[in-house]
């Protein structure tokens, strides 16, 4: 063996094993092709298309359906006797709270550091087409959600690949799509919804402590961590709504306002900022693959904060007391708004405006990067972000919980037992990602999730024409007037 060989072979010895398997699966989901000078990424490729298609199939619902969106979270059509287990706004609230995360706070700062500010143009651009894959998948999850005995509700992804494709004839195709959507949901929840939450909130407090590697104290709070979550995810979806439609408005607004605060101190330089963002999207220099680095960054972070396509949310929504699924499809094409469109788009003006990410060659990355953003204003803000980060956190995890929860209740059978097994082992999955590596963490939470969107938007294909008569039947209920106002 070569001394080179026996290096590198060393250096690979040097990882743990854990880590090594995490690399490995972020190598084969996100194997790029490279053309020239630019390296795409086909599961980016694969989830944008699918948000063009619906925002043009659908008539740019994404526009005309917004304002019956927020009729509807103010519960102007809603009826109390509607089979479901939340109101609208519990179902956009625990949705919410899944995919508005640390993916708006470090995912951001972790696409301007590779693309620089123009990335923040392809991500705002994401969000908007998000909203009609959104709509799309959370219609469908209403239309063919199970209600079981006692009242619960059981829906998604899952079952209208099932049960959606089986009605028009794919039977087969249909369960083998749901089957592979169930197993990279169990892995998705792990890993996105909970080991990169738990990472980066823990990164946090370490740093605002200062208390950076300190291996005890990192165990300690994956565990208190862990706990907190348990706690809450013991009661269900309704549990979880009632504490996501109270710390979601409440964490929103917090970090809204520290970014304006941040905002506010440099008003003067807000237009030059804009002005780097839109001219770093369409002519970025130094960065690797031009334009379309730029953007196939961009849509990643978006992505990933997002989640359109990928179909999670639409578990969440399918919990929802109505009788029209349309209606829910509406109300989920706001969650892509809030978490991509505002909020990233907060935390990208902040990061720019601050000049932070310049410094980002010196090793600030993540959240790390956001805190010296805020730092730059008032020295102890990264206290403030330190708790928005704790709250975006611990409300991703407890709904991921539950997206992760409902997949092993599918591919068991609806089994209890299988479901509260699953809650312990998603539980001990928090402990390990406040002490795991943010390179794999971060790597292996993309890679589970993108892979959820596989199956999910070959089925939104398939159903096309189903979905599209839902929705046209329901909006010409509504201007007709066969479906009136309550309030």
């Amino acid at each position: 063996m070569s001394g080179l060989a026996r290096a590198a072979e060393a250096a690979e010895e040097e990882i743990p094993l854990f880590d090594q398997i995490l690399n490995k699966i972020t190598e084969i989901v996100f194997y790029p092709i490279t053309i020239g000078d630019v390296t795409i990424l086909p599961i980016v490729v694969w989830l944008v298309f699918a948000a063009l298609f619906f925002t043009v199939y659908l008539g740019f619902l994404n526009i005309r359906g917004f304002t019956h969106a927020i009729d509807l979270v103010r519960g102007r059509y809603s009826k109390p006797e509607d089979a479901g287990e939340v109101s609208h706004f519990q179902a956009l609230a625990t949705a919410v709270s899944g995919t508005v995360g640390l993916g708006n706070i470090a995912g951001v700062a972790v696409a301007i550091t590779l693309g620089g500010p123009g990335a923040t143009f392809w991500m705002i651009l994401a969000g908007f087409l998000g909203m009609s894959a959104k709509m799309a998948e959370c219609t469908l999850g209403v239309k063919y959600r199970k209600q079981h005995a006692d009242g619960t509700v059981s829906g998604g992804p899952m079952y209208y690949l099932r049960d959606g494709l089986a009605s028009i004839g794919m039977a087969g195709l249909g369960k083998v799509l749901a089957a592979m959507f169930a197993v990279f949901c169990v892995l998705g929840s792990l890993g996105g919804g909970n080991m990169f939450q738990a990472n980066q909130a823990t990164a946090q407090i370490l740093s605002v402590t200062g208390n950076e590697g300190n291996t005890t104290l990192t165990w300690v709070i994956g565990i208190l961590f862990a706990l907190a979550v348990g706690l809450v995810i013991i009661g269900g979806i309704k549990s979880i709504a009632r504490v996501t439609e109270k710390i979601v408005p409440a964490m929103a607004a917090l970090y809204l306002l520290a970014c304006l605060v941040v905002i506010l101190a440099n008003l003067d330089k807000v237009p030059g900022a804009f002005g780097d963002i839109v001219s770093g999207a369409f002519s970025p220099e130094g960065v690797a693959g031009g334009v379309v680095g730029v953007l196939i960054v961009g849509f990643q972070r978006a992505a990933f904060s997002n989640e359109a396509g990928i179909g999670s949310a639409s578990i969440a929504h399918s919990a929802v007391k109505t009788e029209e699924p349309a209606t829910e499809g509406h109300v989920a094409l706001l969650e892509p708004f809030i978490d991509t469109i505002v909020i990233c788009t907060m935390t990208a003006l902040t990061i720019v405006i601050s000049g932070v990410y310049l410094d980002a060659g010196e090793g600030v990355e993540g959240v790390a990067l956001t805190s010296s953003a805020f730092e730059t204003v008032v020295p102890w803000f990264p206290n403030v972000l330190a708790v928005a980060v704790i709250l975006f956190a611990f409300s991703t995890m407890i709904s991921w919980s539950y997206y992760g929860m409902k997949a092993t209740g599918y591919l068991f059978g609806d089994n209890v037992l299988a479901e509260n097994v699953y809650k312990v082992v998603f539980c001990i999955f928090t402990v390990l990602g406040s002490v795991t590596a943010l390179d794999a963490v971060l790597g292996f939470s993309d890679a589970a999730i993108f892979l959820m969107s596989i199956p999910n938007v070959i089925g939104l294909y398939l159903l096309a024409r189903v979905l599209k008569k839902e929705i046209n039947g329901y909006r010409n209920r509504i201007e007709t007037g066969v479906i009136e106002r309550v309030k």
